[in-house]
């Protein structure tokens, strides 16, 4: 890792800490973190809203009851509270480890280039979008976190075999999560009986060039991606080592390019909720990702990484429960980076 775009990031994230008035991780007292999740877990343990996906059937059958809370700051320090042993499939979140992994190893053009980098403003596994960016003029309409895209980007990870791509993206996910993560098998073998539609988006990605070869060993190493099981612990140090500029701050282990997590940050911002990331990136100004296995993380850069593991979803299929804690937990810390500071 050279030294200069260390210097960077760390200008960038002291640049927000002035803006914002918040300190690096310590800006809050251990207590008042506790404080902020413990009431968040109170507030929302009880709450019935929404159900879980069930278009995948294994989906369907996880306990609705799970709800876990979990934060780490930049220096290290992980709070948690509620059901943190529980695991979930990763669905969606995935997809941002994902890109990261092909900008690290191709540079963040790789995916602006091939993929790019705007929201769609339609559903996650539409496949009219890849119909309407193949029309675009000056390049393409999409994002890796929508299905079509985040197919291609897995089909961009270097390996001269399915297995040893797939060793290099579980590996990855791993360096995140600061564990050595596994799959789902129930989840891999029930998504892949449903995956259809995404079959069907491999091969139009595959038509028209997005895909280079493959459409169909690209679907199936997506659709065990997204059957990788996390815990609410897992998700957290995964989003805590985006907020240290790709330092796992658990491990202390380089994970990504300090100069590459904006570019992750942003595609986040912009397209990391589903039809609803607008209305979350105006409620709280967080980048965050989301996945109908009910997981779901933010990021708040310089300060802390979050997630929160309950599976039953809203309309737009993101965790309901999760979208109202993550919110709660973030104003009582001022985590915004919008925010300006009160004086």
């Amino acid at each position: 890792m050279p030294l200069m775009p260390t210097l960077r990031m760390t200008g960038i994230l002291a640049a927000i800490a002035l803006v914002t008035g918040a300190g690096p991780a310590g800006a809050q007292t251990a207590a008042e973190i506790d404080a902020a999740l413990k009431a968040a877990y109170a507030k929302y343990k009880d709450l019935k809203e929404g159900k879980n996906a069930d278009y995948i059937p294994a989906l369907a059958r996880v306990d609705p009851a799970i709800f876990g809370i979990a934060l780490v700051t930049v220096d290290g320090k992980v709070y948690t509270v509620g059901d943190i042993s529980s695991e979930v499939s990763i669905q969606s979140v995935s997809k941002v480890f994902t890109m990261a992994r092909v900008m690290e190893e191709q540079g963040a053009d790789a995916i602006l280039g091939t993929i790019g980098a705007d929201a769609t403003g339609m559903r996650f596994n539409s496949i009219v979008a890849v119909e309407m960016a193949e029309k675009q003029l000056g390049g393409p309409e999409m994002n890796p976190l929508v299905n079509p895209g985040a197919i291609a980007a897995t089909s961009m990870v270097r390996g001269s075999s399915r297995d040893e791509i797939w060793k290099s993206i579980l590996g990855y996910y791993s360096d995140f999560a600061g564990r050595p993560l596994s799959v789902d098998k129930e989840v891999f073998k029930s998504e892949s009986a449903t995956n259809q539609r995404n079959k069907a988006i491999g091969a139009l990605m595959y038509a028209y060039g997005y895909i280079k070869s493959d459409p169909e060993r690209a679907t199936d190493i997506y659709t065990e991606q997204c059957s990788v099981a996390v815990s609410a612990r897992d998700l957290a140090i995964m989003a805590g080592t985006l907020a240290a500029g790709g330092r796992n701050p658990v491990t202390g282990r380089r994970v990504l390019k300090g100069e590459l997590v904006p570019r992750v940050l942003a595609v986040m911002a912009t397209a990391g909720l589903y039809d609803d990331s607008g209305k979350w990136l105006f409620r709280t100004g967080l980048p965050a990702k989301s996945g109908v296995g009910g997981g779901l993380i933010a990021v708040s850069p310089g300060r802390f990484g979050i997630a929160v593991v309950s599976p039953p979803l809203d309309e737009a299929g993101n965790s309901v429960r999760a979208q109202k804690a993550i919110a709660d937990i973030s104003d009582a810390l001022g985590g915004n980076p919008y925010a300006p500071a009160m004086r």
